[in-house]
């Protein structure tokens, strides 16, 4: 079993138990699953992305991309998009181990970052998680500062050498942020106010374009399976909300 794993099967059980409505949702042809060796001789391994999708009736895309490529390349990038008739912000969780260690990032991406109402109805209440983990899960260094105005007050950043405080300081925090995720999911009502609507697709749409061009798995996957799937599934999957627009 891999380190990310257990983080997976956690997430996919958790859904189905907290949300009856959920619903497969559907992966391009090609994306499912996809495996390339790398390195040569006594260094060669096969990396295997696997993805997953759900939906609900208030979750456009609930997606996990799972990449396996031995002890020192694991990624789990698991993120839920609301529907656009929704102020939720998004819920994103980027674990990653590299050789040189791990790289965690864990947030409720806020929809209006700059809105004290906004912050008060979905950052506050997740404060004081975000405060017991602190200790455990100290701040990672540098982080891209264009990059800030997508995360919350609450974005625990950490690069922890042990797979041990992995294994279990940062599982119980994705645990914990999933919970209060789908929390906030449970007493979300639908936006009626037109003005409100079109302000929600334009930051959704701000965040997804964002991560689309920056996203630093792009180097990995066009290394191991070229640029051209790379592109279809960072654009086609990952990000894919303006492609759905497009066919509507």
């Amino acid at each position: 079993m891999t380190l990310y794993q257990p983080f997976l099967d956690h997430a996919i059980a958790y859904l189905h138990d907290r949300l009856p409505d959920l619903q497969p949702y559907p992966i391009p042809i090609g994306f499912e699953s996809k495996s390339a060796i790398v390195g040569k001789g006594k260094h060669e391994n096969e990396v295997v992305t696997t993805s997953y999708g759900y939906q609900s009736s208030k979750l456009r895309q609930i997606r996990a991309a799972h990449v396996q490529g031995g002890s020192s390349l694991q990624v789990l990038n698991f993120v839920i998009f609301p529907k656009l008739n929704y102020d939720l912000p998004f819920f994103g969780a980027d674990l990653v181990t590299l050789p040189g260690g791990h790289l965690i990032a864990l947030d409720m991406q806020p929809l209006f970052r700059d809105r004290p109402k906004y912050q008060a109805k979905y950052t506050k209440p997740i404060l004081p998680i975000f405060e017991t983990y602190q200790p455990h899960l100290p701040w990672g260094g540098d982080f891209p500062e264009e990059a800030s105005q997508f995360f919350s007050p609450a974005f625990l950043w950490t690069r922890p050498q042990q797979n041990e405080v992995v294994e279990t300081h940062v599982f119980s925090a994705f645990k914990d942020y999933l919970e209060a995720y789908l929390d906030f999911c449970d007493r979300a009502t639908p936006v009626t106010d037109s003005e409100q609507l079109a302000e929600i697709e334009a930051s959704q749409l701000r965040y997804l374009r964002y991560r689309a061009e920056k996203d630093p798995a792009r180097g990995m996957f066009t290394r191991f399976y070229g640029a051209e799937w790379t592109e279809e599934y960072i654009h086609g999957f990952l990000f894919d909300l303006e492609k759905h627009m497009v066919k509507a």
